[in-house]
């Protein structure tokens, strides 16, 4: 067997590790409901933020109804973008971990390297990306459709009024 030239931090098992113990990447490793809290948590945060810089508009700022919908629509915006970056993320490793090739830096961006795996450690890597890395890739992408459908929603609201 041949030893693996390709330092751990860069090896996608080590990266699938790293990822799940971040704090920001496992919102969606474990219940979808934990998920959406600190989607729920980013949104309240940001909705006053989007409420005062709305309510500066002269057209908006004796309209309560278009200034609330406004600002619950734009401030949707966050937690979308935080979704996108962790669909990013986990597409990324499970890029990764299902390549029969590893690609690698040796000790800079200018000498990449690819490495072939072995027959186990691909087994290995594939089976942890179809159960356990394709489940969370479902889960933000159903995220992404919920948050999507509210800010389309908000719009056409915001339209109608």
């Amino acid at each position: 067997m041949k030893i693996c030239p390709v330092p751990l931090e860069q090896q996608p098992l080590e990266q699938y590790i790293e990822l799940k113990r971040s704090w920001f990447f496992s919102w969606p490793t474990g219940k979808t409901i934990i998920l959406y809290k600190n989607l729920l948590i980013n949104w309240s945060l940001i909705f006053p933020l989007c409420l005062i810089i709305a309510n500066g508009s002269w057209p908006l700022h004796n309209q309560p109804a278009k200034l609330l919908t406004i600002s619950f629509t734009i401030s949707s915006l966050l937690p979308l973008l935080l979704l996108m970056r962790q669909y990013l993320g986990w597409d990324y490793i499970f890029r990764r971990l299902i390549s029969e090739i590893i690609e690698y830096e040796e000790s800079g961006w200018y000498d990449g390297q690819s490495w072939e795996k072995p027959i186990d450690w691909r087994s290995k890597d594939l089976m942890i990306a179809q159960n356990s890395v394709k489940p969370i890739i479902e889960i933000i992408k159903t995220a992404l459709k919920v948050i999507t459908v509210i800010f389309l929603l908000g719009l056409i609201t915001y339209n109608s009024l």
